[in-house]
Formats: structure tokens, sequence, C-alpha cells
């Protein structure tokens, strides 16, 4: 059964976000026909439906919502893709949306979190006002669009001209006090949709956690208005998994201490709930961090990674110490038998590696005999898969330790977690 059943309006948005659902380990097919619907219900699990509602009339655009809806049947999540300037129908497809939810399940407790920010796009909301790139929609290029002009830079406005749902608004300033202050926020209020502000990946990731919270505590039933990213992190802060069990696990090796890297391993940790062990610089054991690998995959953990502990510091600005050439060798080899007994162990899906050396030292402990270059992730981050020796077949990503922005690592990780997904995608719908 699908865990996610989102409704998007045009084709492209549709695919771009269902590519951020494979990015968390989840199956996801966009279709459009409602035959299609049906076929797939079942058989994924985040069902992507691409209405092509965008220039309609809102009447037809709502019909349209509404017979997806209740074609594809229950989904523990919904979400209401919009357009990331809010083009359209956004108003009479969420309607469409809720009041199908609301027929299926007349006890539930249905609430919409709108929150179409799309940071790494240039899309922010605040004060309750959409921008683009910071300039607000009404003055921009949408304004004029020939098709579905933007009248409102507010996004209640923009909702409440078709929508017949109450409105409020969630302000940066409570979202960034955490999650905690968020769900006070969302208690407080009555209204059935809350607009939600942000301006940065980890907002979303605060609304998400306050959001599953009050799921769990409150039996709320979110329905997500969103342009891609926010959906898909409610959906892993909700716990929804792959039908067919829990999302490939993935290996991380990483021997930088510099300030950029422990910024972007923080990331992996809030983002991906990823499980770090710690390899002391004063005693490198690789018994103790293949220990502490084994407890993190026995809690569940899918995104496994060992690291080098930065030493003590006198202060958290402090630049991490420099270890000296026999340090730094002792450390190296550590990190390559951790990564040789895990792999061999733990059989993850996708390894990654951070720094030149670090990647040459782990794919020689695994016996490869090179690897297989497939694309680029990002700048001097490259992933494809290592060929030869025991473990031929096996995705493997490297990255540059002083190399790209602080979703760099979460990136990559993401990245092979996809392209094990498409590797099960693929084998299932062949198999059905």
């Amino acid at each position: 059964m699908a865990q996610v059943l989102v409704i998007g309006d045009d084709l492209t948005g549709s695919n771009a976000t269902g590519a951020l659902y494979a990015r968390l380990g989840l199956r996801a097919v966009t279709v459009g026909a409602l035959a299609q619907v049906e076929r797939y219900a079942h058989r994924v699990d985040v069902l992507v439906v691409n209405t092509a509602s965008r220039h309609w009339p809102p009447a037809r655009a709502y019909a349209a919502v509404r017979a997806a809806a209740e074609t594809a049947g229950e989904a523990p999540l919904i979400v209401k893709r919009v357009d990331t300037t809010l083009r359209g129908n956004p108003g009479s497809e969420l309607d469409a949306v809720v009041d199908c939810l609301a027929a299926r399940e007349p006890a539930a407790r249905i609430r919409t979190l709108a929150v179409p920010a799309f940071p790494d796009a240039g899309r922010s909301t605040v004060g309750g006002l959409h921008l683009v790139d910071g300039v607000p929609l009404t003055r921009t290029a949408v304004a004029r669009d020939p098709f579905d002009p933007v009248r409102h830079s507010r996004v209640a406005a923009v909702l409440g001209a078709q929508s017949r749902r109450t409105t409020d608004e969630l302000t940066l300033d409570v979202v960034e006090r955490g999650p905690d202050a968020v769900a006070v926020a969302l208690r407080e209020s009555r209204a059935e949709i809350v607009v939600c502000d942000a301006t940065e990946n980890a907002h979303l990731h605060t609304v998400a956690v306050a959001a599953a919270r009050l799921a769990a505590e409150d039996s709320i039933r979110w329905v997500a208005l969103d342009s891609g990213p926010f959906g898909a992190a409610l959906a892993a802060e909700l716990g929804l998994r792959p039908e067919s069990g829990t999302p490939a696990r993935i290996l991380a090796v990483v021997g930088s201490v510099t300030d950029r890297t422990r910024t972007q391993l923080a990331r992996t940790e809030t983002v991906l709930g990823a499980r770090w062990a710690d390899i002391d610089p004063a005693d490198p054991d690789p018994d103790r961090a293949l220990a502490a690998l084994r407890a993190a995959a026995e809690d569940g953990a899918t995104v496994l990674g060992v690291r080098v502990a930065p030493g003590s510091l006198t202060a958290a600005t402090a630049p991490a110490p420099v270890p000296d050439a026999g340090t730094a060798a002792r450390l190296l080899r550590c990190l390559a038998e951790v990564a040789r007994c895990a792999v061999t162990e733990l059989c993850p899906g996708g390894l990654y590696a951070s720094g030149g050396d670090v990647a040459a030292a782990v794919t020689s402990a695994l016996g490869a005999d090179g690897f297989a270059i497939e694309t680029e992730v990002l700048p001097l981050a490259i992933a494809g898969h290592l060929v030869g020796g025991p473990h031929d077949g096996l995705l493997f990503a490297t990255k540059g330790g002083l190399i790209g922005g602080p979703d760099a690592a979460r990136d990559c990780l993401e990245h092979l977690r996809a392209a094990c997904t498409r590797h099960t995608l693929g084998t299932t719908l062949s198999a059905n």
C-alpha cells in the first residue's frame, strides 16, 4: 500500500517531488490516468498523481483531484503538491483532498499544514508572504503569467480565494524557537489550515518534527500542502517506511575533522537520523567503533557512519587539532578496517567515503579493483559502484573532505539511498 499519496498539477513538478521521496528510500512512481492510479496504488511506497490541472477552472480542478484521491484509496500521508510560486488552483484542489479524506474518515481530526517554501529553489515564506529569491510574488513575473497570474503574495490570501477553510499563520520567530514552540502554537491555533513561515531546510524539519509529535499525541490527521520538500520531511518524521521493510542501509566513512565536515555530519543527523560511531584519535579502536555501528543497526538506523572524533577543544569555535603523520596513518588504517568489517557484517546497500585518502584506503580494504563512475552528485562528489573483488557492484560515493555546503554529505547519502530504491523499484514493478 502506498505510504504517501502526492497529488500534483503538472508533470515536471510531480516528478521532481517524487524524486525527493525516492531520496528517503521510498519507492515512488508518477502516474496520470485514473486507471494507472488504481493499478499502482498498492505497488509503490509513494504514489504521485499528476492531474495536469494547473490551468483548469477551479471546479474542474477540484473534480479531478477528488477523483484521484478517491481512486488512490487510503494512505497514511496525503500531500497536495502546489507550484513553487502558487500558480494554479491550490485552494480548490486542497479542498478536494480534505473533503475526500473527511468523507472517508469522518471521525478524524483533519488539519492542513501549508508550507510552500522550497529553500533550495529560492522560495521562502516570511510573515505569511511567499517570496521568490526574496521578492514577493506580486512583484515577480508570475504576477503577469498569461495563464495563471498570481494576484496575492500572502499564502493565506491565495488559498482563501478558492478554499472554504479557515487559515492561520505560524511566523518565523516561532519556527526559529524550535519544535516545542511550534507544537504549542499549532495546538493553540483552531484554524483548519496553518501557513508556516520557512526560509531554510532546517525550518521545514522543525515544523515536521512538531507535526509528527502532534500526530502521535493528539491524533491529528495532517494533510500537507507544499511544493515538495516539506511533505518529504513530514513523511520522514512520521516514520513512514517502505511496505517491504526499512530503506536500504547506507554506511559512511569520514576521516576529516574540519568545521565544514562537522557541520555536514550534524545535518545528516538532523535530516536523515544518521548514527555516527566516533574513533578516538588517541586510541583508534576498530572493535569499539564496530560495536557502536552494530548497536545503531539494531536500533533500526538506516544511515550508519564512522568518523574521527575531534579532540577536546578549549572553545566551541577553536579549530580541530591536526594529527601528526603517524596518528593520521593509524586513523586511516582503523577507518579502513571498520569499513571492511562493517560492509561484510552489516551488508549496506551503499557506501560513502569522504576524503581522497579515506576513499582509497576503503577501496583497497574491500579488495576492489576500482570504481565505476556513473554520475556527479555535486562538484567533486562522484557516485558509481565498486568494480571487482568480493563486493563488486556495491554502490559507492566519494566526496572531497572540504567540498560542498552544509547539505553536501546529506546529498551524497540520499543519492545512494535513492540508487538502492531505483534497483528495488525496478525489480518490484517487473515482478508484477
